[in-house]
């Protein structure tokens, strides 16, 4: 057995989720970045509130805060259900449980409520959706996209991962996307022809082990930037 999700569900993960989830280094955090499908993340605020430069984008920033709160409440106890009735799935070094999983997920997103709802006005949460985003070329350092483009391989096609994915690219200089697995705990069965079609355009693309594991096995995230001269 392993999950079923029928929609994207509004799932945020930490700063510290994101340091590890995409290997981000001191001075990485100080550089200009954008969080494509963020959804209920306290990564933004905890970010921000360190100085950090960080824009996060998702359909979800449409409402407010309230009913963002109200569609995590409604999930949550389906998912931590799904956990507890895979344990071979897991990777506890983390949250160490899956009642510590839940702690954690209603941590994150009681700052990012918080958070959310002071400064949804501001210019850093912005509603919008891949494969358009409202931004210019090149405006960030880099792109982070965490727990969407390929988690859900049976929700999307390949041609709307790949828009995506050439949208980070026009947007930002670096686009890291993690994990690298499907909700059936497989690889991606569309990551070899993306990486093709960016080798083929003259991107570097790189499959980095990383040291956050929830997912078994799904400790790697896809790196892809510019050539030197690109």
């Amino acid at each position: 057995m392993t999950m079923k999700l029928e929609n994207v569900v509004p799932f945020g993960r930490s700063l510290d989720e994101y340091r590890k989830m995409f290997a981000l280094s001191e001075r990485e955090l100080g550089l200009s970045m954008i969080g494509v499908a963020d959804g209920p993340a306290s990564f933004n605020a905890e970010l921000s509130a360190l100085g950090g430069r960080v824009i996060s984008i998702d359909p979800i920033y449409a409402f407010q805060a309230p009913q963002i709160k109200t569609r995590f409440d409604n999930v949550l106890d389906k998912i931590i259900d799904q956990v507890e009735a895979t344990p071979d799935d897991w990777v506890w070094s983390y949250h160490g449980s899956p009642d510590g999983l839940r702690a954690n997920r209603v941590r994150v997103t009681d700052t990012f409520v918080e958070d959310f709802a002071m400064r949804r006005d501001s210019g850093c949460y912005i509603a919008g959706e891949l494969p358009s985003l409202p931004f210019a070329d090149r405006q960030f350092d880099l792109a982070l996209c965490s727990h969407f483009l390929f988690l859900y391989s049976e929700h999307f096609s390949i041609e709307f991962r790949w828009a995506s994915i050439c949208e980070m690219l026009r947007i930002a200089n670096e686009v890291r996307i993690f994990p690298l697995l499907t909700l059936m705990l497989e690889k991606s069965p569309y990551l070899a022809t993306i990486w093709q079609r960016l080798a083929q355009q003259g991107y570097s693309v790189e499959i980095r082990r990383v040291e956050y594991q929830l997912q078994r096995g799904g400790n790697e995230m896809l790196v892809v930037s510019r050539m030197a001269d690109g």
